[in-house]
């Protein structure tokens, strides 16, 4: 690379040398056709490509990030004016030193010493290839920081993914543990296999849930042991109806999505009831979506929709969040709907 930190081109040194090469080329022959005389203009573009080159360089390296970046406007413009004199003074003189004394042969007259006329077409020539050089630049320049703002933005929203579905795991866990520790207090002959499927779902979220897709078959076997969990904690109080329908062969979804939403349903659906509690999973396959839903009853004395939206300050508005960050808008509808002391979710998803 080019200069590297110090070159905010940042492009491979190749690239400048095509560039000038070709422009090399393309001029030497340009004007060797109108003068018919190739040496000459071979001779006169190895003297002033030197000239071309420092001018450029010195802009877009010097004077752009010293005056431009700074907003000093006018020092700028005098600053360039005054480099482009100084390169045609030096151009006009070794041109008449080491080339021929004819110095401006394409001009309107024969000229011996530096004139005006001479001088400002020379600045004026000189300006052309400075501002050609620095429109380049300028484009670089911008899609290099569009393509930065772009990786950035790309790299806070797998952030805030990444931490999203971090909480997830210490949430689950830490509600379990209070379910073992309610047991392990009454004593319950439970508790060993509590902590065995604890363990089986330690297991998968710690190693299995790394990447930013899991396989749908997996996440609903996870989700059936954490159901064989409750299910062991609840005894014969607890009915959880599951149905699943379609082909979930080779379908994938974000991790642990789906279990944030039956753990909600336990957590206010079995939990804060009293009595026999009835949980309603399905798990529908049409094409390329999942058609999720699952129903709880609601407790008697309270405002479960609000309680429920509120929980923890993690648990839905965490998926929501999730599904606002890993999925496009078009690509899944969530509802909730509370009727009749039955609170239900759904969820279609694309998991094609």
């Amino acid at each position: 690379m080019i200069f590297n930190s110090n070159n905010p081109y940042k492009v491979p040194i190749r690239y400048h040398v095509y560039f000038w090469l070709t422009y090399f080329l393309f001029n030497t022959f340009r004007w060797g056709s109108y003068f018919n005389d190739y040496l000459y203009s071979l001779k006169t573009n190895l003297l002033g490509f030197p000239i071309h080159m420092a001018l450029c360089y010195l802009n877009i390296l010097v004077l752009m990030p010293f005056l431009v970046y700074r907003k000093k406007y006018i020092l700028y413009v005098l600053a360039v004016l005054s480099a482009i004199f100084v390169m045609v003074f030096i151009k006009f003189n070794l041109t008449y030193l080491l080339i021929t004394h004819n110095v401006w042969p394409e001009g309107p007259e024969t000229i011996t010493k530096l004139t005006l006329n001479y001088t400002i077409d020379m600045m004026m020539g000189e300006l052309y290839v400075i501002t050609f050089v620095t429109a380049i630049k300028i484009t670089l320049d911008f899609l290099k920081e569009q393509r930065r703002v772009t990786d950035l933005e790309k790299s806070q929203l797998e952030t805030e993914l990444l931490f999203l579905k971090s909480q997830i795991s210490p949430h689950f866990f830490f509600n379990t543990l209070n379910n073992i520790y309610s047991l392990s207090v009454e004593k319950s002959n439970k508790t060993p296999k509590v902590v065995l499927k604890l363990s089986e779902l330690m297991r998968y979220m710690l190693y299995e849930t790394k990447g930013k897709k899991q396989s749908l078959e997996n996440e609903i076997m996870c989700i059936q042991n954490y159901l064989d969990l409750e299910r062991i904690r609840n005894d014969d109080r607890l009915e959880v109806n599951i149905s699943i329908s379609g082909d979930i062969h080779d379908k994938e979804i974000s991790p642990v999505l789906l279990l944030t939403f039956v753990e909600n349903a336990f957590k206010h659906g079995v939990n804060k009831n009293t009595g026999n509690v009835t949980i309603d999973i399905s798990f529908k396959i049409k094409e390329d979506y999942l058609y999720f839903t699952i129903s709880n009853p609601t407790p008697e004395i309270t405002v479960h929709k609000d309680n429920f939206n509120k929980s923890s300050g993690i648990g839905i508005e965490n998926v929501k969040k999730r599904l606002e960050l890993g999925y496009n808008k078009s690509d899944y509808k969530l509802s909730f709907k509370n009727k009749k002391n039955i609170f239900v979710v759904k969820l279609v998803i694309k998991v094609a």
